[in-house]
């Protein structure tokens, strides 16, 4: 993504883990070298920890204080709620999507039905004649666990194998050591029609769930199933749209805090092309020979790298903007629409994402150039946000490492949807009327001082919005102006959260801020 830029890496995992000694060190480290960027594809396993817990968020605090962005892996534990990792309101969280390029490698079954798929595969193909085809799930295990297939209900023959259990590429492995031709990795309700391609190391390719579920019924109803693969390599089109949120890219709503929105935006994360180690192959068994140069991996790891070079682009562009003002550009900036000008799908459900999928959606690095407005932070901001999430003199120490900071509670914030962000999380009680209202201040950083920007709103369902002044003027004297927000729940409204945005515009830029809104969803307790 910024092809210029130097890069200083620094070791914080080791085969047990990553410490939070080394994760501290080595941004320390980082900090003392004068990186501008830390790009972190690291997270906590399990539920988001408490912020002062959380060996991430407390150096990522000290590199914000620094003026060094931290982009981090939103983690790959979706597809379900409050997954998401890594969720200071001080870090740039990234979530994972498809990009416009596909590995295909198609199940032609003995019916005459195709099935698309992907795959890696590149060694001896199949061939034009179907081999027997059968079910994992006959053959001593769905998952295809090592040792546990029957060798001679599979030798010779495609195995189906569920996704789940164990590596993708490991049922491959099993497949083979049981003396099975190919095997076709097939989705279940889980991972909806996600596509992973992988390098496997017999005739193997992944389908989604529908097809899936397919497979399995021709297996069980048709008396001689047959199948072959059919590898068809490199595809670039529009057809599926792109970009798509994976479905194991973790979500929100914040588990910490729900008045904050996470993740923050995606960046391509699915079959992505990376370096890789000459220690290990390219699947990562120990029965596999292979050496490769550059692997196709998938994961918000992948992710997160994307989001941080376009960082690296904008802190080079704009040396003197802060941590949250490059953050405040890509989140603005980014579209919500696919290839084909629908909304961005979410590969778990099939259905329209949301922002608690992809935040604000995808990242435009050329857009994020030129945002025309900005939502900017400082230190002392986050300071009172922790304040209003009931941290203690002693907790916020933590993060300051300095016990003048002890006084700033007396400016804390009445809630911590206050903070100057670029998105909105709003949380009503269902049970009763409410009104939430919270200001906003912008700068205008676009190359004309004298600028309006009129503003649009996309109300949730549920919800009524209000935005005074619909109208912001700025010149060369007043660069920053304020505008209070107003949500008013609708009685009624039935569903557990709906969505939004509003723009501001000048005609010629658009700072978008994606809305969601919980009902009867309380602030998940930071201590």
């Amino acid at each position: 993504m910024a092809s210029r830029a130097r890069i200083a890496a620094y070791k914080i995992c080791w085969e047990l883990g990553c410490y939070d000694s080394d994760i501290l060190a080595a941004m320390d480290q980082a900090i003392a070298d004068g990186v501008h960027i830390i790009s972190l594809s690291v997270g906590s396993s399990g539920r988001a920890p408490a912020y002062y817990r959380d060996s991430i968020a407390i150096g990522a605090f000290g590199a914000m204080q620094h003026g060094v962005v931290v982009s981090c892996s939103a983690g790959n534990s979706g597809p379900g709620p409050y997954t998401a990792v890594n969720i200071a309101p001080w870090i740039l969280t990234v979530g994972a999507s498809t990009i416009d390029r596909e590995f295909l490698a198609d199940v032609i079954l003995g019916d005459g039905r195709v099935f698309g798929g992907v795959s890696l595969y590149s060694g001896d193909p199949l061939g034009d004649s179907k081999l027997p085809l059968v079910y994992g799930g006959d053959c001593g295990s769905r998952y295809c666990y090592y040792g546990s297939l029957n060798s001679s209900k599979v030798a010779g023959k495609i195995v189906v194998c569920d996704r789940g259990g164990n590596a993708r590429v490991e049922k491959g492995g099993a497949v083979k050591l049981a003396g099975g031709r190919g095997m076709i990795l097939a989705n279940t309700e889980e991972n909806g029609e996600e596509l992973l391609a992988d390098a496997h190391i017999i005739p193997g390719t992944m389908v989604g769930e529908i097809a899936g579920n397919k497979l399995r019924a021709y297996v069980h109803s048709d008396p001689n199933p047959t199948a072959t693969l059919v590898f068809r390599g490199t595809v670039i089109g529009d057809s599926p749209p792109a970009p798509r949120v994976a479905a194991f890219s973790s979500r929100g709503p914040n588990y910490r805090t729900a008045e904050i929105l996470k993740p923050d935006v995606i960046a391509p994360g699915v079959n992505i092309l990376a370096g890789w180690t000459g220690f290990s192959s390219p699947t990562g068994l120990s029965i596999d020979p292979r050496r490769v140069e550059f692997n196709i991996i998938s994961g918000t790891s992948m992710s997160c790298p994307h989001v941080s070079g376009v960082a690296a682009l904008l802190r080079k562009a704009f040396p003197a903007w802060s941590p949250a003002a490059i953050k405040s550009a890509l989140i603005t900036t980014s579209y919500s629409v696919d290839t084909s000008g629908s909304p961005i799908k979410d590969l778990a459900t099939s259905e329209d994402s949301n922002p608690f999928v992809h935040g604000a959606g995808h990242i435009d690095p050329n857009r994020a150039l030129n945002p025309g407005l900005i939502y900017d932070l400082n230190s002392q901001d986050y300071v009172s946000f922790l304040c209003s999430i009931g941290y203690d003199p002693r907790q916020i120490a933590v993060f300051v490492k300095d016990s003048s900071y002890s006084q700033l509670c007396s400016h804390k914030f009445t809630s911590p949807g206050y903070l100057n962000y670029p998105s909105f999380a709003v949380v009503f009680d269902s049970d009763a009327e409410e009104v939430v209202k919270y200001t906003r201040t912008v700068t205008n950083v676009g190359s004309e001082a004298d600028a309006v920007y009129e503003v649009k709103v996309e109300s949730p369902q549920g919800v009524l919005i209000s935005v005074l002044p619909n109208k912001l003027e700025f010149n060369a004297k007043k660069t920053t102006q304020s505008y209070e927000i107003t949500f008013t729940k609708i009685n009624g409204f039935k569903k557990s959260a709906s969505f939004g945005s509003i723009e501001w515009s000048d005609g010629s830029h658009v700072v978008r801020s994606p809305i969601a809104v919980s009902f009867n969803s309380g602030s998940v307790a930071s201590m």
